[in-house]
């Protein structure tokens, strides 16, 4: 019987020091578009992860803290139902796919998206020489006129899981997947696996005290975890935010 599987994953904000590597990686794995300064202008920039920066305390006393955020793979996303033409669903591994060629551009799920990780195509993406020669060939251009995302490196997922079955139909070994964020994070900020076996390093981590959800109360069920940031001056614990 084949193992069950949510992918999910876990962000350590005490590991993380903003530097942006995930945001860099994502761009060349996934061929995304250059922001130019048109698309800033326009407030039509887009990425499929951001690191988001807050401050805490008053000048000198004061520290940066950092927030990495992608599309959270909900359970029960609200990007999903919204859609008139069945491009976004939920599949039986726990990802919130997106199909391009099915999208016709009715912006829904971006408006119902309480964590503002979907973006629309303005433009046709911009390939200026030499670019072309380094596009990944296992991921689509996307077109002008539909609506994409982060998709946990979902030709990772599946050319491990093809390998994993041409191996004599053995399951995909723990850490075995790393999506591009996760790779090239320097300081493992970022760990990716299945959060439905129990002895799996992301879904022990997922029970961690510090662990949380970006809008818990919502009821999303996000497959992103969050290990709250540790204060070493505190002296118990702090509450979850």
């Amino acid at each position: 019987m084949a193992e069950a599987t949510r992918w999910g994953m876990v962000v350590d904000l005490d590991r993380c020091t903003g530097c942006q590597a995930c945001v860099a990686a994502c761009y060349a794995e996934n061929n995304l578009p250059l922001n130019t300064e048109e698309m800033v202008v326009e407030d039509r920039a887009h990425n499929w992860i951001r690191i988001e920066r807050y401050w805490e305390g008053e000048y000198p006393d004061i520290k940066a803290r950092f927030l990495p955020v992608l599309c959270q793979h909900c359970a029960n996303a609200p990007c999903e139902p919204v859609c008139p033409v069945y491009a976004t669903y939920h599949n039986s591994e726990g990802l919130n796919v997106q199909v391009y060629n099915r999208c016709v551009g009715t912006r829904y799920c971006i408006n119902n998206c309480p964590y503002h990780a979907r973006f629309f195509n303005w433009w046709e993406t911009p390939l200026p020489d030499p670019m072309p020669h380094y596009l990944n060939p296992d991921v689509t251009v996307r077109s002008k006129g539909i609506t994409e995302k982060c998709t946990f490196c979902v030709q990772r997922i599946r050319r491990a899981t093809r390998n994993a079955a041409n191996e004599g139909g053995r399951q995909v070994a723990d850490n075995e997947i790393q999506p591009a964020c996760a790779q090239a994070c320097p300081t493992n900020t970022i760990i990716f696996g299945n959060l439905a076996n129990p002895n799996s390093t992301v879904s022990k981590l997922a029970k961690n005290e510090r662990h949380y959800r970006l809008l818990e109360e919502l009821g999303t069920e996000p497959g992103v975890i969050y290990l709250k940031k540790v204060d070493p001056h505190a002296k118990s614990t702090p509450e979850r935010h």
